[in-house]
Formats: C-alpha cells, structure tokens, sequence
C-alpha cells in the first residue's frame, strides 16, 4: 500500500539553503502593523530556491508548492500552515463512515485566470487525469481512488478501502484543479483559480504575481507580491537595511540583532516540518551493523546544531511535531560518546572511515559538528560537498554513498521510511505494515497511533538521524501584517499579506 517512491527534489532542499535552524516550540509572533493597509501596495518577499520552471504539473519541487498552490493553484480543500484540513474550492464535505466515499460541494461561481469558468467536469478531469498519469507529481496519492464523478456541483470520490491520507494529499499538488484542454504553457506560465495571478518571471532573479481581481473568494489585500531570489543570507540582509524587501524567509536567526537593529524588520521564528535528516546506506559495510549505525545517533550532540545555529528543537524520530504521530524519541538515542564507542567496539568497527555527501548549499555548520562529535568517538569522517544535480544523481538515484544530509520540509512524508526502494535503503515489513494499516485506519487518533509505533521501531533500528526540527526563521517588516510564519518553507499562502503606508 505504498504510495510514492520519491519526493520531489527540492522538497528536499528548499529549506537547505534556507534555514539551518531548528524549530522553536511555538514561535515568535509576528509584528503587528500599526497603519493603514494599502491595497494598492507592493510586497517584496526574499526566498532563496528559484524553480527551475514552473510546471507543477511534473516538475519535482518545494520551490513551486511553495509559491503557487493557495496563491495560484487551487485544489477542494487546503491546509492551514498549523496543518488543519480547511475548505477551498468546495465548500464543504463528507466522508462515509466506512471511509470509501467522499463527497465535496464545489464552490459556484468560480473562474479561472483565463476568463474561463470552474466546471464539475474540470474537477473530475484533474483528478482522474493526475491518478492516471504517473508523470504528474504525486498521482500514487490517489491510487486508492477508484472512481470520481460529478453530480451536479456535488464531486464523489469512491475508495477501494479506507485512506486516511487521502484528504491531506488533496491539500497539495494531488488535488489541485486544472482547466481540461488547456494551452498554456506550464513551463512558464500559469492558469490557475487562486487570488493572484502570475505576471511575470524574470529567471535568475524575480517572480512576480499581482492580485486577481477577479477571484472568488475574499481578494488579496496587496495588489502585488514580488519573490526576489536572493540565495545569500549576507545579501538577503544588505537588501533588507537598503529597504528593497519587505520580508526575509530561509534566514539565519544568527543575524537577528542586525536585521532588527534599524527597528524596520522583527525577525520571527515558527515551528515548520523541515527535517534535518542523516540518512545511513544500510545495504551493506560497516552500516548494515545496526550497533555502528546506533553509535552514529549518539555520538552525536544535537543540542550542538540547535546552538550553533541559533533557534529550535533537536529531533529523535522520523516524525515532527507539527504532524500526527509525534512523539518525544530522545530516550531512544541520548548524546553518549563513552555509549558510541562502547558500541563501535561491539561491532568491530574501530578506526571506522565514512564519507558525508552534502549539497554544497549547505553552510559548514552541520558537516563541521558531524565531524568533531564523530571523530570523538574514533571515526573519521570525509566530507564530499557536491552540487545538487550531482547529488539527485549519486545519492537519491544510484544511493551511492556512505552518509548523506538533507533537509526534508514535506509535511507528513512519513512514507519514505515505509518504502525499501526509497534512498534510505530502509527495509522493515513490520514498519511497513504499520504504515500500511495507518492508511486503511478511518480513525484519526487510531492512525496516529500507528505511526507513533511505526516511527518508534525506525527510530530504535537507527535507520537514520535527525539532526534538528528545522524552524521557520523569517525577516518581517513592521509595516507587513499577515506573514505566514509557519511552515513557511513549504507552502506561503499570501492571501491575507498587507503592507501599511506606516
């Protein structure tokens, strides 16, 4: 009952080049804007990954959930950055209670960026085309989906069984509604439902959406959002004091004193799902040994990384605690060096050499602490800094590598730990047959708890380790209200953004 081999490339980096922090509890608040709102303003935002193109459609990526679903793109329902299910283009629903057919009533009046109107028939045809067609992201997620009509304004999806993941999924790329027989042209442009349009795409520096007048629902607050693609903390900075954003994700709250010292900008922390994982290749060597692997885990300081890198939480399992099934793991895995070598010992893997493949995006930081608390406990560590096409290549495809680090910012990604082709090389059935009656779970509580088991048993095999719960680190002028700053990594719903003339 797997669902998904892969995730999609940059959800895996969005937040790397982002934010190397870690999540604090629930945050700091946002400033409040003292002026009047100006609906005619323009919002400058700094992020730092730029899409290579903007086909949502196939084209893997964080950087595009990020800006165009909820701003552009649209599905039945969404997700709130505190990952509550809300409406969207239905306005409502319900489930059977075997859990084998929902039922969505969608939203009238509706018109897409084109002029063109919302049918029951554009619905029915976005699902089915997405569950039919294996090129488009995400279509495993509607693999339990059997059939999906339309009666009237009413959409019914019928399950072969039961799905608890199966609203969720329709919050992100799995749901989102197209118009049948559309020409646009996805790589570069954009035909959406949602209160912005897209305006203009200067590759290599901007991103511009404006407000659509014509939407729905409640209309955007600002007439315009700029993304400015500024992948240089130091320079995001400069361009904040020079006054050329209004606001500042995938920061270093290490900078906080500076970029709040003019009194022009709060710098906000938020919990997010970003994971700062440490993938073990267990498939064969040294860490097929799960007493080597379990030395790793607790020679291993992470309160180092939440120091050094200036806010958050440490991460013990596979699970954060913005999502369901999370549980407090540190039990499993406590910073012990004199444990670590104790362990190493057992396993005969004294004077033990492994290599570190990092996107080199990453800052030193984290490969600079794997280093020192490894080489404590007598093992060597070589740090091989590669671009990230080279590590698709090596790591995620051929899973040619000893170590590896990435930050994973999906929410609710549980999956690849129940997956043995995944490139974590992870292979349990019991984990997978917790995961698998999670699913057929009709019972939230019932499915959480089932993951929480799940999560443990990866956690005691150290399939891997999670260095930090990444926070979401954000820049906001005093002038900027309704910021999201939650999540903010993954999806920036800007809809209720305003921007005041004081």
């Amino acid at each position: 009952m797997l669902r998904r081999t892969a995730i999609v490339a940059a959800s895996l980096l969005a937040a790397g080049a982002l934010v190397l922090t870690a999540c604090s509890g629930g945050g700091t608040p946002a400033p409040t804007a003292t002026g009047e709102p100006d609906p005619d303003a323009s919002v400058a935002i700094r992020l730092v990954l730029e899409p290579g193109n903007l086909d949502i459609r196939q084209t893997a990526g964080a950087a595009l959930d990020q800006i165009l679903v909820d701003n552009v793109y649209q599905g039945l329902v969404s997700r709130t950055p505190e990952q509550e299910i809300v409406p969207a283009l239905a306005s409502d629903w319900t489930v059977s209670e075997d859990g084998l057919t929902y039922t969505f009533t969608l939203n009238e009046g509706v018109t897409f960026h084109d002029g063109q109107e919302l049918s029951p028939a554009d619905v029915v045809w976005s699902l089915t085309t997405r569950k039919e067609t294996p090129e488009w992201r995400d279509s495993a997620r509607l693999a339990n989906v059997s059939s999906i009509t339309a009666d009237g304004q009413e959409i019914v999806l019928e399950l072969d069984e039961p799905d608890s993941s199966l609203l969720w999924n329709l919050t992100g790329r799995a749901g989102i509604i197209l118009k049948e027989g559309d020409t646009v042209d996805y790589n570069t442009a954009a035909n959406g439902t949602g209160p912005f349009r897209l305006d203009e795409w200067r590759q290599g520096d901007s991103i511009t959406f404006v407000r659509n007048d014509d939407y729905w629902g409640e209309p955007a607050q600002v007439a315009e959002v700029v993304f400015d693609y500024i992948p240089d903390n130091q320079a995001a900075l400069n361009a904040a004091v020079a006054g050329e954003v209004d606001v500042v994700t995938g920061f270093d709250a290490n900078l906080k004193e500076q970029i709040e010292q003019g009194g022009d900008f709060a710098l906000v922390l938020g919990q997010s799902t970003d994971k700062g994982t440490l993938a073990f290749n267990q498939t064969s060597g040294p860490l097929a040994d799960q007493r080597v692997r379990q030395a790793i885990r607790q020679a291993i300081d992470h309160d180092a990384f939440v120091e050094a890198l200036g806010a958050g939480e440490t991460q013990y399992g596979p699970i954060p605690s913005l999502d369901p099934g999370y549980e407090d793991l540190s039990d499993v895995a406590p910073f012990d060096p004199d444990a670590a070598r104790a362990l190493l010992e057992e396993a005969d893997a004294e004077d033990l050499e492994l290599t570190l493949t990092i996107p080199n995006f990453y800052p030193t930081t984290i490969p600079q602490i794997l280093v020192s608390n490894l080489n404590d406990v007598g093992v060597t560590l070589e740090v091989e800094s590669v671009d990230f096409s080279t590590w698709l290549n090596d790591v995620y495809v051929n899973k040619d590598y000893d170590l590896s680090f990435v930050l994973h910012t999906e929410a609710r990604d549980f999956e690849n730990w129940a997956n043995p082709d995944y490139y974590f090389t992870y292979d349990n059935p019991e984990v997978q047959e917790l995961y698998a009656q999670s699913l057929a779970a009709t019972d939230e509580e019932e499915a959480a708890d089932l993951l929480a088991e799940a999560a443990r048993i990866v956690s005691e095999d150290a399939a891997g380790d999670w260095l930090y719960n990444g926070a979401s680190v954000v820049g906001v002028g005093t002038n900027i209200a309704g910021m999201p700053s939650i999540n903010v990594n993954e999806r920036l719903n800007l809809a209720e953004l305003t921007k005041s003339n004081g």
